[in-house]
């Protein structure tokens, strides 16, 4: 069976990717800081049908990484979703970013290359096989009060559009789901509903944003799909 790796799982987003994959006959690999909730998301797979592993390891913990994925062995789909914003330390708008700032945001893309450097190969040689990142909207549109954030943003982007480019004629996949407004499930939405109330209008649904996922590693006919409440 074909393998795909769902890096940063949590309960919204990354949780419905592995579902859909899972569904298509995917074994699915999961990854997050934290072994606590793996229980629960294997359970929770296991009832839909999904044959499913989990580790725990920092994407940000480069050794830590690449041994889970060389453990994994071949990769077939390779998701990057770990959440870019620490929920505790927020980022001071554009106008008052530092260059401190802007190292700590970018910070959060270096894991993507590091997974992409460790599995790519491998897609290239077999000429199969998908790389799906999941990034935010400031990517695309000017949201001032995201700060470093949108730098960061913009990188992931820039990063999974070219390399999707350079990957065309090989076989391999690469795409981006841009994201504006929270995901239903998930912990920045409770984040900020416990924070700041009702965010009704300002939520999207996982299980879409998935099944858009799954449109984009098979039609391969664009490289990024938008969504936005904002």
């Amino acid at each position: 069976m074909p393998t795909a790796v769902v890096l940063g799982v949590g309960p919204g987003l990354g949780m419905s990717v592995a579902r859909r994959f899972g569904r298509e006959g995917f074994d699915v690999v999961l990854v997050s800081r934290s072994a606590d909730r793996h229980p629960d998301y294997l359970a929770a797979l296991r009832a839909d049908g999904v044959a499913a592993t989990a580790y725990a390891a920092d994407v940000r913990d480069t050794p830590a990484l690449l041994s889970v994925l060389d453990h994994v062995g071949p990769v077939d789909m390779l998701y990057f979703g770990p959440g870019a914003a620490d929920l505790d330390n927020l980022p001071a708008p554009i106008t008052e970013t530092t260059r401190a700032a802007v190292d700590a945001a970018m910070a959060g893309i270096y894991p993507a290359v590091d997974a992409v450097r460790r599995v790519l190969p491998g897609m290239v040689e077999r000429g199969s096989g998908g790389l799906l990142f999941a990034g935010g909207l400031s990517a695309v549109r000017p949201m001032p009060p995201l700060g470093a954030l949108a730098l960061s943003s913009a990188a992931l982007r820039t990063y999974a559009l070219t390399l999707n480019a350079a990957l065309a004629d090989q076989g391999v996949y690469a795409g981006i789901l841009t994201i504006g407004g929270l995901i239903d499930r998930g912990d920045i939405h409770r984040f900020m509903g416990e924070r700041f109330g009702d965010v009704a209008g300002t939520t999207l649904d996982p299980d879409a944003i998935a099944d858009a996922a799954w449109d984009l590693f098979t039609r391969r006919d664009r490289a990024e799909e938008v969504f936005s409440v904002l």
